[in-house]
């Protein structure tokens, strides 16, 4: 495992019991010719990767997510839950912190687009940047961070601590708590975000939002504070569905009035794809510019318009379309 964890090339390992191992490289998904000599030793790998991030794994709780000493995410899964035997997934996170220069110099966004996101989140504006699995959401929202004001106070909370914000002295790193053996003493994400409100934000970062936290999410959104979160979704209309659903989730509020809540919560929806020849670009810029006729109301101000050149690699640019940013509130208030 060590050696798969070494090469700096691999962005994820796959453990599919003791046989079976899988790694990401380039984004093309292939087999290892190595195994674990028993399920024992599988087995102590996944506890002491449980105990170095203070988590229990076992059968009574067959599910956990840590990290491990270099940032990298983990996910295991034990049986009986994982029929053939235990199951380990190592997402990698890149050595060298990506930023918006670098997205820029792979092609995944235009200078302009990054004028345009720069000045939206120096003006406060909440971000949600959306995605399906493997999208880059997390990099994206770390390359984002770097255009923070450096002199805000900025509260991230996650799952599992994967944000690699280094560009703001006054920040504050939250992370959730799994109950304990008896199933005591739980702190989820609900209770962060409440929490957070009281430690005198500028800024919250809520690492990914995917059950009931999200109205949580939008009311602090609502009360003054700056917000940037990330969701699983496939496109922007795809992503206000999910956020609908995740609130009733964890209230028993009228629709419509939930629709108004992520009106006036949320500004922009960054939307992000990968595409067949494994690269990761963004797909749009959007603005929720309103409510009208109980639905909210959404403003594409950037599209990627497709092309392939004779390798098979996906090109295209990210184009500015429709009339730009309607609710510029925010931008005269901040100056720019």
């Amino acid at each position: 495992m060590q050696e798969l964890l070494d090469d700096n090339s691999i962005t994820e390992i796959m453990v599919n019991g003791t046989d079976d191992i899988f790694v990401e490289r380039a984004g093309a998904i292939k087999r290892r010719d190595i195994s674990f000599d028993t399920r024992e030793k599988l087995d102590d790998v996944v506890q002491k990767i449980a105990a170095g991030s203070n988590r229990i794994i076992n059968e009574a709780s067959p599910i956990v997510d840590a990290r491990l000493a270099d940032g990298s995410r983990v996910n295991m899964i034990l049986p009986p839950i994982a029929i053939n035997g235990p199951v380990i997934t190592i997402r990698k996170f890149p050595q060298e912190v990506m930023t918006i220069d670098k997205l820029i110099a792979y092609g995944s966004l235009t200078e302009e687009a990054a004028e345009f996101l720069e000045k939206l989140v120096v003006a406060g504006y909440n971000i949600f940047v959306s995605g399906g699995t493997g999208s880059g959401k997390t990099t994206f929202l770390n390359a984002l961070s770097h255009y923070i004001p450096s002199d805000q106070r900025v509260i991230t909370i996650e799952d599992s601590a994967e944000l690699q914000i280094r560009s703001i002295p006054n920040l504050v790193s939250l992370e959730v708590r799994n109950a304990n053996v008896e199933g005591k003493n739980e702190i989820t994400i609900r209770d962060l975000i409440k929490c957070s409100l009281r430690m005198r934000p500028d800024r919250i970062i809520v690492g990914e939002v995917r059950d009931a936290a999200c109205i949580d999410m939008l009311q602090a959104m609502n009360t003054g504070h700056s917000g940037m979160s990330t969701g699983h979704a496939n496109s922007t209309v795809d992503m206000l569905s999910r956020m609908e659903t995740m609130v009733l989730l964890g209230a028993d509020i009228p629709l419509l009035a939930v629709r108004r809540q992520i009106a006036s919560a949320i500004d922009i929806i960054i939307q992000l794809g990968r595409f067949r020849d494994k690269s990761r670009k963004v797909v749009e810029i959007t603005e929720v510019s309103g409510f009208e006729n109980n639905e909210v109301v959404l403003n594409p101000c950037f599209r990627f318009c497709e092309e392939e050149d004779k390798n098979g690699r996906v090109t295209g640019k990210l184009q500015k379309i429709g009339e730009g940013l309607k609710n510029k509130e925010k931008l005269i208030s901040a100056g720019l």
